[in-house]
């Protein structure tokens, strides 16, 4: 086993079949746990041959597969930084064993490394060896990495259908290539080891690739080449894409993209690689659909019938936007779809084949066609709202909003604190935050407590996660404090800020000692107060669209006063005999 091996507490957890709260208490109570040898505070790294025997001391499961001692190896030869390269290397080592290479220089690998990498070969085929060291890469560096999450690359290739070649110009690490099981892929990336790991992924299948490492926009690798399907997930809002130098560029078909439009420089882009009649789905940021800057080269898509559909996949992720190259003679199409799937992406594949069936279900071109161009799936829903309806069901959503506060009474607690200082010198907690800006985010684990500087504090349920900016993560020890009962206190605190930072100073914040038991009690009220705070929070909103739906429902005349307001109205429309005189 390599001595220079490090692991995470992630890699421990996963290699011991436990969780992370796990680790972090086997850390707290056991004195001869191995001592991080690098790493941050917040993410320390252990020596691997240190911890396998921790656990072989103690009986406990411990798997050390030549895969993950082949992992550990990889990232022990060098600098995180350069492990992309490493990781291609191994890639490359792969193809020669698969016979896709003639040759391997062994000089240029460590020797450990390629015996270890043969043994995954012989157990699992070159395929899947390379796969698990890909995906191994991809949660090393999940935070500066951005690839395609696989439900949305399967359901882009649903949509365009099976293919049996297709482009991809912003390819990454060939997601999409791969979700669409076509036999020949066309693809570029601007970053060289990117490039090459897609590449690899996709010969080492079978795939016929032809992938370049430069940049689509600014050197077009396949002028003049088409693929029956394109698709794309292109990188979002970046200024420096080469606007001045591609002013004349023979792709601008429907207008040339403003300089802060880069992703209408990709839809183009991508139309000019697809073949008459074939599909094009890319992935786009939701304000690219309403932006004005835009509008000029939306209406001129609209016209020509190149947008089929535009799809908003969650609410607070991108939209999909499904394009058909026109031909020639064709009759431009009347009606475009506008969605929302949400979370459930089968909803999308469902309204698009019921589009196509029937094309009259969707929104008119021509009523999109107007100032704005504003093709937001939210907006045209709401324009096609029956407010009077609308305003029923929100009412029926804001009567059951009825708040209920949980039961308290007044009492007269002598209480005595402690500190959160004072639990984390005792090991009841453990506190971690992002010592700097550009330090790795701490990660939540299920049970721990998650507080912001705003005040507001919870208790993560679900898998591990990496905590946003502000963030600190609180990790108690079940059998001394109860997580509910440290969220409630750590909202209830005033948490002022340290001089040196914006991050909570915790040290100061009082807790009150009680023993566990009733610790449980106070928590699960802390549970309902917050709970209470969610609901009124919702009946404001709720309240807020109410208001908005009943100016428009009687407006349009899908609402009308009820007797009880200024007695009977009937049934007369606003504007005859109700004292307002109609219009000459």
């Amino acid at each position: 086993m390599d001595d220079d091996a490090t692991v995470s507490a992630a890699d421990i957890a996963r290699l011991g079949g436990v969780g992370r709260a796990a680790v972090s208490n086997w850390r707290r109570r056991y004195p001869d746990f191995p001592q991080p040898v690098g790493g941050t505070a917040s993410s320390p790294l252990f020596g691997l041959s240190d911890v396998a025997g921790w656990f072989h001391a103690r009986g406990k499961k411990f798997e050390l597969s030549a895969a993950e001692r082949a992992w550990q190896r990889l990232r022990a030869l060098g600098d995180d930084l350069d492990l992309a390269e490493r990781v291609n290397r191994a890639g490359v080592f792969f193809a020669f064993q698969a016979g896709i290479f003639d040759t391997f220089d062994h000089k240029l690998a460590d020797a450990e490394l390629l015996t270890l990498l043969s043994e995954m070969t012989h157990r699992t085929g070159p395929v899947d060896a390379f796969e698990l060291l890909c995906r191994r890469y991809f949660e090393a560096h999940s935070r500066r990495l951005s690839t395609t999450p696989e439900p949305v690359a399967e359901l882009m290739a649903r949509l365009v259908g099976p293919v049996s070649a297709i482009l991809d110009p912003a390819c990454g690490f060939g997601a999409l290539a791969l979700a669409s099981g076509a036999k020949t892929v066309l693809g570029q990336d601007s970053d060289p080891m990117t490039a090459s790991i897609a590449s690899l992924r996709l010969r080492l299948r079978g795939v016929e690739a032809d992938v370049h490492a430069v940049d689509a926009l600014r050197e077009d690798a396949f002028a003049g080449r088409t693929a029956e399907a394109v698709l794309c997930d292109p990188p979002f809002n970046e200024r420096a894409w080469g606007h001045d130098e591609l002013v004349g560029d023979a792709r601008w078909e429907y207008g040339l993209p403003p300089r802060g439009e880069p992703e209408l420089a990709w839809v183009q882009h991508c139309l000019a690689h697809v073949e008459p009649g074939g599909t094009v789905a890319i992935l786009m940021p939701g304000a690219a659909a309403g932006r004005r800057s835009g509008k000029r080269i939306r209406g001129n898509l609209l016209r020509a019938g190149a947008v089929r559909a535009v799809v908003t996949l969650t609410s607070v992720g991108p939209d999909l936007w499904l394009l058909r190259r026109p031909v020639a003679g064709e009759r431009p199409p009347s009606t475009v779809l506008l969605g929302e799937a949400g979370d459930d992406l089968s909803t999308v594949e469902v309204d698009w084949l019921e589009f196509l069936a029937r094309p009259e279900s969707g929104v008119r071109i021509i009523d999109l066609l107007d100032d704005d161009v504003d093709l937001s799936p939210a907006r045209w829903r709401a324009r096609d709202e029956d407010p009077g309806q609308a305003f029923q069901a929100v009412r029926e959503r804001f009567d059951e909003l009825a708040p209920h506060l949980p039961p308290l009474e007044t009492a007269d607690v002598e209480q005595t604190f402690t500190t959160i200082g004072e639990l984390v010198k005792a090991g009841v907690v453990e506190v971690r935050h992002a010592a700097r800006a550009d330090a790795e985010p701490p990660v939540a684990e299920a049970g721990d407590v998650v507080a912001s500087v705003t005040g507001t504090a919870y208790v993560h349920s679900g898998p591990s996660h990496p905590v946003g900016a502000g963030l600190t993560v609180y990790r108690v020890d079940p059998e001394r404090l109860d997580a509910d009962f440290l969220a409630g206190c750590l909202r209830a605190a005033d948490l002022p800020a340290t001089s040196a930072s914006t991050r909570i100073d915790s040290r100061r914040v009082r807790i009150p000692r009680c023993p566990l038991d009733v610790q449980y009690r106070y928590g699960l009220v802390f549970q309902q107060l917050a709970e209470f705070d969610d609901v009124l929070r919702e009946a404001a909103e709720t309240g807020r669209e109410l208001v908005r739906l009943g100016f428009a429902g009687l407006v349009e005349g899908r609402l009308r006063p009820t007797t009880a307001v200024g007695g009977s109205v009937g049934a007369e429309p606003l504007g005859r005999g109700a004292g307002v005189a109609p219009p000459h």
